[in-house]
């Protein structure tokens, strides 16, 4: 498999995996905004030559998104095969290439976040195991950070405070999210037109900063859905599932 890194010299021609269509499509081109600004704080973006799912999204920790104290260490966004690429190493080709950046760069180690069991989104535990990651800190919600430290030695990552205890006091149905994800530039205003169509108290909260990211009520910044102050899922929704969710709480 050939791999590609989209730098802000090709990012323009370059398909972004997660989301292939042309740079007109709303979902490509929050995405692509959002990674603009991140190259210059280290993110790295390596993705398959083909198009589809095949790719690894890397940051310093210090600089990634999420409510963690990680000084040090790498931080991944995203690890994701999937499709017709699944079954043939190519995870493993990723997060090696990965790990051998990230000891040039002299980081102590990586963390990503997880579950348990797997989750929507996010990395798969057994994976993870399977290469050697631990658990080193969980949320009250489940969501786990593990880390793959270089020297046994180094400190672990962990969470912030305002991510330990994911809780808002904001009543009705609250979505927190960033560009990070593209799929958040077609869904959300649906379910803001949905919310409204049905009359259901609902409020799109997008963290358009680092700051606010690292601060945030939930360890999971990219899609956290909290109904009356309660943490419920960091899964993608549509329309359908959104009602499906408002009618299951009734």
């Amino acid at each position: 498999m050939e791999y590609i890194r989209v730098t802000k010299e090709n990012l323009e021609k370059e398909h972004i995996c997660c989301a292939i269509s042309n740079n007109n499509d709303v979902q490509v081109s929050s995405k692509k905004a959002w990674l603009k600004d991140m190259f210059d704080e280290g993110l790295v973006f390596l993705k398959s030559a083909e198009r589809g799912k095949c790719f690894i999204e890397y940051v310093p920790a210090e600089n990634a998104w999420n409510p963690i104290d990680a000084k040090g260490y790498m931080y991944i966004d995203c690890l994701w095969v999937s499709g017709s690429f699944k079954g043939h190493g190519y995870s493993n080709d990723l997060l090696n290439e990965c790990i051998k950046d990230s000891k040039e760069k002299g980081k102590k180690g990586l963390c990503v976040l997880s579950s348990a069991k797997k989750k929507p989104f996010l990395s798969d535990p057994k994976f993870l195991k399977y290469k050697g990651f631990e658990v080193c800190d969980e949320a009250d919600n489940g969501i786990q950070l593990w880390y793959l430290p270089f020297d046994k030695k180094a400190d672990k990552p962990q969470f912030k405070e305002c991510a330990r205890h994911p809780h808002i006091k904001e009543k009705g149905y609250v979505l927190y999210y960033t560009s990070q994800c593209p799929f958040n530039g077609k869904y959300v205003p649906i379910l803001e037109e949905t919310a409204k169509k049905e009359k259901v108290d609902f409020k799109a909260i997008q963290i358009k900063n680092k700051k606010d990211a690292q601060n945030a009520p939930t360890p999971i910044t990219t899609y956290a859905l909290f109904c009356d102050g309660e943490y419920l899922s960091n899964e993608q929704m549509n329309d359908k599932r959104f009602l499906k969710l408002i009618a299951e709480r009734k």
